[in-house]
């Protein structure tokens, strides 16, 4: 047997010293070359979330484009079509039928909760609900009540709502026929922000005011429940298309019309079958609501530039980094 000159061994412990690196960043980095399209829909406080699921991605590898805007239904369809990859807001239930309009499981990835615990509904402020005893938003029925919340003189009441394309839009309008309110109460629809923008100036005037929102969402941080308004309650559960055997009634009996929903990372079944990382990285993120409701809180008083979302983003992983590490590795030892 001949033995190897010291030249020769070399070159052989280079070789496979280099083929060992190789195969190392190929580990490190299993979404190397692979491409990935997030979408959101116009609410730009949902941009943070997002922000962290691409973040968490290109540290995998992943060349991760620019977020494309469209609205849920568009997005979810889009998704299972294969033309864009991930959602990181998909509302469960609030979304099923736009999941289910979709393909549903034989097309779309949606496993483990991003975050749980989303609240919704409708709200009023506390000093007209103490005065005139309101409690149930079927109390509206009555012309006279519904007349406090008149904002543009028709007599029926005002109720800044939701954004056309929504899921809680289809909900509203829904409700609205269920709980015999169409002759008394005005859907007010157009841009959210906008429109709860005008209705903070109201309560700041005075005056009353009737609105939906939702957790997390920064506007339960400046009308703070309970404080300086109040959720209204719903005479019985009623909910549109796959939602409509759902009871909304809460375990302490309160009944706020919409079922408390986590929110999930949603996205192509079949890349995310050629992607394990990725896929494990979508199951195991979570996000404690206080910490988006606290974000969004900022870009409310006026931290809502691009810029301004990115660097909260990263302070959110620095602040967290063992967690943030703790999913990328677990993402790695998927892929191999």
């Amino acid at each position: 047997m001949s033995r190897l000159s010291p030249l020769r061994r070399l070159l052989v412990l280079a070789t496979a010293a280099s083929t060992f690196a190789i195969a190392a960043s190929a580990a490190d980095l299993p979404g190397k070359g692979v491409k990935v399209l997030p979408l959101k829909s116009s609410i730009a406080e949902e941009t943070f979330q997002t922000l962290l699921v691409m973040k968490a991605l290109e540290k995998l590898g992943y060349e991760v484009q620019p977020i494309k805007e469209v609205e849920y239904p568009t997005a979810h369809i889009a998704i299972g079509n294969g033309d864009a990859t991930f959602l990181a807001d998909h509302w469960n239930p609030l979304h099923a039928d736009y999941y289910k309009n979709a393909g549903g499981d034989a097309k779309l990835f949606r496993e483990g909760i991003f975050s749980p615990n989303a609240a919704q509904g409708y709200l009023i402020d506390k000093k007209t609900a103490d005065a005139h005893k309101i409690t149930n938003i079927a109390q509206l029925k009555d012309p006279a009540i519904a007349k406090l919340f008149d904002s543009d003189g028709d007599g029926k009441a005002d109720l800044t709502g939701c954004n056309p394309g929504w899921g809680c839009e289809a909900v509203i309008e829904h409700q609205l026929t269920a709980f015999d309110l169409r002759k008394t109460v005005t859907h007010q629809q157009g841009s959210y922000s906008a429109l709860i923008a005008d209705t903070i100036t109201r309560y700041k005037a005075g005056k009353p005011i009737l609105y939906y929102t939702w957790t997390p969402y920064w506007v339960s941080n400046e009308l703070k429940p309970g404080k300086d308004v109040v959720w209204l309650e719903v005479p019985f559960s009623s909910l549109p298309g796959e939602q409509k055997d759902i009871d909304t009634k809460l375990p302490n009996g309160k009944n706020y019309g919409f079922v408390v929903n986590n929110q999930q990372i949603v996205a192509n079944k079949a890349w995310c079958d050629a992607n394990p990382a990725a896929a494990k990285l979508f199951s195991i993120m979570q996000l404690p609501i206080a910490d988006i409701n606290a974000q969004n809180y900022l870009m409310s008083q006026g931290q809502n530039k691009a810029a301004d979302i990115e660097r909260h983003t990263d302070q959110w992983i620095k602040a967290h980094q063992e967690t943030f590490d703790g999913w990328i590795a677990q993402a790695r030892a998927a892929a191999r």
